[in-house]
C-alpha cells in the first residue's frame, strides 16, 4: 500500500462514522483511530505500521472493522443500607437520590484514558454529589497518552451521582457523572 493510498483511506474514514479501522496484509499492519467531536470536527490518529513491506498491487486482504461497544447498563438499585452514615462522594451503583435516573443528563468522557476527580491527589475533587455544575466548568481530568485533559461540562445542574472511581480507566462516551438539570 502506497502513501497516497493511506491518505485516501484516512479521508474516507474521516467522512464515515467509523471510530477505529485496522488492516493487516502479511507483515503490513495499519491501525487508524478517529476522535469524533460534537461540533462536527474530527481528528485522526494514525499509528505507524509495525513493519513496512512493499506490497504488490494485488487484491487486498479482508478489512477488519471494530467498534467500541457502549458500557453496560447500571444494575438495578439495591435496597437502602440500614446505617444512616453513607459516603455521598463515592461512586455507587445504587441511586439513593430518590429521583428517576431517566430525568438525569449524563456528562460523558470525550476520550479514552484514566479518570481523575481532582487535579492532584492532595487537591479536593472538582465535583462532589450535591454540587452545582455550570456550562464550561471543569468537572474532572482524563489522562490520555501522558496528557492531562480537563473535561468541561456542556450542561448545568446539580450532580446526583459520580459513576466512575477515581484513577479508573474510562472509555470513549462512558458516563462519568449524572446531573439533574432542574437542580
Amino acid at each position: 500500500m502506497e502513501f497516497k493510498d493511506i491518505q485516501e483511506l484516512i479521508k474516507l474514514i474521516n467522512k464515515s462514522n467509523l471510530t477505529e479501522f485496522k488492516m493487516e496484509d502479511g507483515d503490513f499492519k495499519l491501525s487508524i483511530r478517529t476522535k469524533k467531536y460534537t461540533k462536527g470536527r474530527s481528528s485522526t490518529v494514525v499509528t505507524s505500521p509495525q513493519q513496512i513491506v512493499p506490497v504488490p498491487t494485488a487484491p487486498m486482504a479482508p478489512v477488519q472493522q471494530s467498534y467500541v461497544s457502549p458500557p453496560p447498563a447500571p444494575a438495578a438499585p439495591a435496597p437502602a443500607a440500614t446505617s444512616s452514615a453513607t459516603n455521598t462522594d463515592a461512586p455507587t451503583n445504587n441511586d439513593n437520590s430518590g429521583g428517576d435516573e431517566g430525568n438525569y443528563i449524563a456528562i460523558k468522557s470525550p476520550i479514552v484514558g484514566t479518570f481523575y476527580r481532582s487535579s492532584s491527589p492532595d487537591k479536593p475533587p472538582y465535583l462532589k454529589v450535591g454540587d452545582t455544575v455550570e456550562v464550561g466548568s471543569v468537572v474532572c481530568i482524563v489522562e490520555a497518552m501522558k496528557l492531562f485533559n480537563e473535561i468541561e461540562s456542556e450542561i448545568s445542574g446539580k450532580v446526583v451521582k459520580v459513576m466512575v472511581d477515581d484513577a479508573s480507566p474510562v472509555e470513549y462516551d462512558q458516563v462519568l457523572f449524572l446531573v439533574d438539570p432542574k437542580g
